[in-house]
């Protein structure tokens, strides 16, 4: 058995560059569950499933179970319900999938792994018995080089039914492994494979680095015989447990009880801003404690060197606006989405910090709003925003609006970017409840917008997402 530090040291040990290639199996190995399973019970939601194909699949399982066959048979009853399916249509359901199931699954440490295996420069290849549309959004996500997988036949664009060949499982994903060494001029003795089965046994066995990582009892038992490396990685903080729920509760109602004393202080000094400043100095502190949120922050020094400003965060997560006040204390108010104005949770919050609500699907009132947010800038408060609109289901970043850049050039200030690596990691986005964790959060230094002209903004846009994107490592 080994740990997480063990296995990125050896990482960090091996030959750098793209003649090193990583393997990643994808069920269960790079994602906590099946994308099969996902799949199948959203088409079954949705009432997708005929009933002679509910039985032809819930057979196909039983015989798998009950004799140990190949998957080949299940998969290709699987394969065969899509027959008709248009790709773009199985591709485009695939994404809206990946964002509201796959995504939390997907092993918060392995992202560790694979981003330790992108940093040495090494191609990143995931083998699996998937279809595409089960691993492409993961791929993409987690951004593999290539992708080996079991492949329907398409004919214009629409599936037939059938596979092209075989799905790749057991002894055909290490010939499809041993095939791809051989095309792409690699010597597997200085590769990496990871996987869960003890199916993949013959894939691992064709790597000089195999690691059997949260391995099922076959495998460790194969594992354990031939002296093959045991990874078990921490599952992905989701869903809720009592203990979270009791925590995450108590946490909203300090904030609650924080906002109240802070509005109590502001109608008696006759100073919303009075209240506003205890209330930011004080609530996140004491909600993040009871949560069991800790904060590892870099360039604090930067929330201060340049005030007022505006400071724009990633969104992942409802634990977002917590962190960010923690960090900027006092002195700042926020852009919000109109939705917000209604939620008990914000609401008292966005009376006391005078938040400025936008309604995303109405341009001209989004810059109407925007007009009293240039006001707080030019007397002193600075505006928290967050560019990408909405909450992100992975830490991969989403396309930035115009709306805050506009807002920092209009009123002079400069932009200072908060990058949060990993809040969705103890607070998904549609979670109500927070669980204990560390976050890692970046401060930028600020970028000035003297000079700032509003036909190029895109490129200034540009310029600080790439920032984002350095400093969470997809660049």
């Amino acid at each position: 058995m080994i740990d997480l530090a063990h296995q990125l040291q050896v990482i960090a040990d091996a030959p750098t560059g793209p003649d090193t290639v990583a393997y990643f199996d994808l069920d269960g190995t790079l994602i906590n569950g099946f994308s099969a399973k996902a799949v199948f019970l959203e088409r079954l939601k949705s009432l997708d499933v005929t009933v002679n194909e509910l039985w032809e699949i819930s057979s196909a399982v039983v015989e798998m179970r009950m004799r140990n066959s190949p998957v080949d048979n299940l998969m290709g009853k699987a394969v065969k319900g899509l027959e008709g399916r248009r790709e773009d249509d199985l591709m485009e359901q695939a994404y809206t999938l990946f964002r509201n199931e796959i995504a939390p699954m997907i092993y918060p440490q392995a992202r560790i792994l694979v981003e330790a295996h992108r940093h040495a420069g090494h191609r990143l290849v995931i083998a699996t018995s998937a279809t595409p549309d089960q691993a492409i959004p993961v791929k993409e996500d987690l951004m593999f080089d290539e992708l080996l997988c079991t492949t329907p036949v398409v004919v214009d664009g629409v599936l037939t039914g059938e596979l092209v060949g075989n799905s790749l499982w057991g002894p055909r994903k290490a010939a499809a492994v041993a095939d791809h060494a051989e095309r792409v001029g690699v010597d597997l003795a200085g590769c990496f494979g990871y996987s869960n089965g003890g199916e993949d046994a013959p894939f691992l066995a064709e790597v000089g680095h195999p690691v059997a990582m949260n391995p099922d009892e076959d495998l460790t038992r194969y594992a354990a015989k031939v002296g093959w490396p045991l990874l078990r990685l921490e599952n992905p903080k989701r869903g809720t447990d009592l203990m979270s729920a009791v925590r995450s509760t108590a946490a909203v109602g300090s904030v609650l009880a924080s906002a109240g004393f802070g509005l109590g202080l502001g109608l008696l000094t006759g100073s919303r801003r009075t209240g506003a400043n205890i209330t930011s100095t004080i609530a996140p502190d004491i909600a993040l404690t009871i949560a069991g949120i800790k904060l590892d922050v870099t360039g604090t020094e930067n929330a201060w060197s340049a005030r007022p400003a505006v400071f724009l965060f990633n969104h992942q997560s409802t634990a977002d606006s917590i962190i960010v006040t923690s960090i900027l204390r006092r002195d700042i108010t926020a852009v919000a989405k109109r939705e917000l104005e209604r939620d008990p949770r914000f609401a008292l919050l966005g009376k006391i910090f005078d938040v400025a609500y936008i309604d995303r699907g109405d341009p001209a009132q989004a810059r109407e709003a925007m007009k009293p947010a240039i006001e707080k800038l030019h007397s002193g408060i600075s505006v928290a925003i967050a560019p990408e609109g909405t909450r992100m289901p992975t830490p991969r970043l989403g396309r930035f609006k115009k709306g805050a850049f506009h807002l920092a050039m209009q009123a002079g200030v400069p932009i200072v970017p908060i990058v949060i690596h990993n809040a969705g990691d103890v607070m998904w986005k549609k979670d109500f409840t927070a669980h204990s964790g560390t976050v890692k959060v970046t401060v930028g230094e600020p970028i000035s917008t003297e000079g700032w002209v509003s036909e190029k903004i895109d490129s200034y846009i540009d310029d600080v997402r790439s920032f984002y994107d350095r400093t969470l490592g997809y660049a």
